[in-house]
């Protein structure tokens, strides 16, 4: 796919913002349904589910937050909203639905955050910001799932609540690569630093560990 760096570049866009400690990690979404491609998932997210692995062990050792996401709506679907409009089959993401449960190789550990969601965006309606601000966190790490929908938009909020957003760019997935690769250049002259998971593992190590006490 081909995109107009060039104006992008001419306006002033894509500023590096560097990485700064303290981290915390935030793994989107990453739940059965979205590793199924006969459900939600497709494309690319089984191979960042895989790398994540190593993200979170890495994020383990270093004592960063955590925070992991589901979608989940009642059982009785009162709290449908527009995107369940849009979507109706997301309303099968209920608490007990084994498609909403968080993949067996990211399974959360006892301390780390799991936050249920009925909106893409992590933040919004939600305790994140302030978890993660109580934990001192700067810059968050975030991988993830779709790219292009629960990850953007969790990004834009992060940003907008200021922490530093670095997506690890093979730890997030889309079904669509053409969306994927389309919204990680977006992000990058936008809102966030993007970083593929070795070279962010390797920069939130000269920067400092970052972890919380």
């Amino acid at each position: 796919m081909s995109f107009d760096q060039d104006i992008y570049e001419k306006q002033g866009f894509g500023n590096a913002v560097a990485p700064m400690a303290p981290y915390g990690l935030l793994i989107i979404d990453f739940i059965n349904g979205f590793a199924d491609p006969l459900t939600f998932g497709g494309g690319n997210i089984a191979s960042a589910i895989e790398c994540t692995r190593g993200l979170l062990a890495e994020a383990r050792q270093r004592q960063w937050p955590i925070v992991h996401t589901r979608v989940v709506y009642q059982d009785d679907g009162a709290d449908a909203n527009i995107f369940a409009l849009k979507v109706p089959p997301i309303l099968a993401l209920r608490e007990d639905a084994p498609e909403s449960q968080i993949v067996p190789q990211l399974q959360p550990l006892a301390g780390e955050l799991v936050l249920r969601k009925t909106s893409p965006s992590a933040f919004f309606g939600t305790s994140l910001a302030a978890w993660l601000s109580l934990r001192g966190t700067r810059t968050l790490l975030i991988a993830g799932c779709t790219t292009s929908g629960c990850v953007r938009a969790s990004v834009v909020d992060a940003m907008c609540h200021g922490f530093r957003p670095l997506v690890v760019t093979d730890c997030v997935g889309d079904r669509s690569l053409q969306a994927h690769d389309a919204n990680l250049f977006d992000m990058n002259q936008k809102y966030a630093t993007l970083m593929a998971r070795d070279a962010a593992l390797e920069a939130t190590t000269k920067a400092g560990s970052g972890a919380s006490a």
